[in-house]
């Protein structure tokens, strides 16, 4: 008997360039065993070892919330439905809620049922820009149910659809791979070796993190890993504070290396100033046993659990405040060390994959009734 088949995907390039399309890889790699998954994204470089069975270029341009949004979700929507009559799956799951891919399925779909997941991104840009929320709602509507990593998100939807589809909600808690144990080992001196990693944009605030390292009281050493449009200034305003220990900047590098480098570090800084789905890197720091500092946002506390410090988003003054305690108290370290790992315990790419298993084949088999 044929596996049930899936089509999912991102109108972002075939990448590991943020969090969504790494727990997508996760995830439906985790599904294979009982799903086929075809995954539709738009070209990339083709390096990246993702675990997707088959994959699909997509060809139309992208074109973000704006003008010429409509366009491009008019030509995906042609292209979708040329994909789905070719391939004919039992589901799909459309990524983010409201984005030019997720409404081209919504579009497309006719008889196929449809579970859109939210991401964060997505939330935060119908909060924003009403032709966002107009596309997001479009999406809900067209779901047969809407899964979110967490309560939070789950207030964030219902408050943007007007409570008009609380009845397709449905909490599926995200996971990442487990490493066998910690990596991290803490340390005792009061000279912190910092991280903060992830995607460099305006809501990731790592300008935050910058400014706090000018009004700690020890000059401890921050190194931030990762790529964007914010990089420029970011640099400019570390040289402009003439840090006692100038910050150090390294490109993306994968997440297997980048869980190498955990070990070097004494605490990780997690700066997120709004809405943040899950906090990915976060949760894969606190697996390897690092401490998180991070900015108390909706749903992160609750992710993050007692393994963690939060501090105020966008409060540079606070931020430097809870460096300096962790840096005071060695004891305190070690403590939120073992914390952050058990806390990252609950978080299995397992239980995730499993859930999301469960929902599709219940959605599947209702469809067929």
């Amino acid at each position: 008997m044929s596996r049930p088949r899936i089509m999912t995907g991102i109108d972002l390039p075939l990448e590991p360039s943020c969090g969504s399309t790494i727990w997508c890889s996760d995830v439906y790699q985790r599904l294979a065993p009982d799903f086929h998954t075809t995954f539709l994204a738009l070209p990339g470089s083709g390096r990246w070892q993702h675990r997707f069975e088959e994959t699909i270029t997509l060809g139309a341009v992208k074109h973000p919330y704006g003008p010429h949004f409509a366009r491009y979700a008019d030509e995906l929507t042609g292209e979708v439905e040329r994909l789905l009559r070719d391939r004919r799956p039992d589901i799909i799951h459309a990524q983010h809620l409201g984005f030019g891919l997720a409404l081209a399925f919504a579009r497309a779909s006719g008889s196929i049922p449809l579970i859109s997941v939210a991401h964060g991104t997505d939330v935060i840009a119908a909060a924003e820009s009403d032709q966002a929320r107009h596309a997001l709602i479009e999406v809900v509507k067209a779901s047969t149910a809407v899964a979110v990593p967490n309560n939070a998100m789950a207030d964030q939807v219902n408050a943007l659809t007007q409570g008009q589809f609380t009845d397709r909600v449905v909490t599926i808690p995200w996971g990442i791979p487990l490493p066998d144990h910690p990596s991290v080992r803490p340390t005792d001196g009061r000279e912190l070796r910092l991280l903060h990693a992830g995607r460099l944009d305006a809501n990731k605030s790592t300008i935050t993190v910058i400014e706090a390292m000018s009004l700690t009281t020890e000059g401890h050493r921050l190194t931030v890993i990762g790529s964007g449009g914010e990089l420029p200034a970011l640099t400019a305003r570390s040289a402009g504070l003439r840090l006692s220990h100038p910050v150090r900047f390294e490109p993306f590098m994968p997440r297997r290396e980048l869980w190498q480098r955990f070990a070097d570090f004494d605490a990780f800084l997690f700066t997120t100033r709004q809405l943040e789905a899950f906090g990915l890197v976060a949760v894969e720091a606190q697996a390897h046993g690092l401490p998180v500092i991070h900015s108390n946002v909706p749903g992160l506390r609750e992710t993050l659990g007692t393994g963690a410090l939060a501090f105020p988003p966008g409060n540079a003054v606070a931020l430097a405040a809870a460096v300096d305690q962790l840096a005071e108290d060695p004891g305190l370290r070690h403590t939120l060390s073992r914390a952050a790992a058990a806390n990252a315990r609950r978080h299995d790419i397992v239980t995730t994959a499993t859930s999301l298993r469960d929902l599709s084949k219940s959605v599947i088999g209702a469809a067929r009734v």
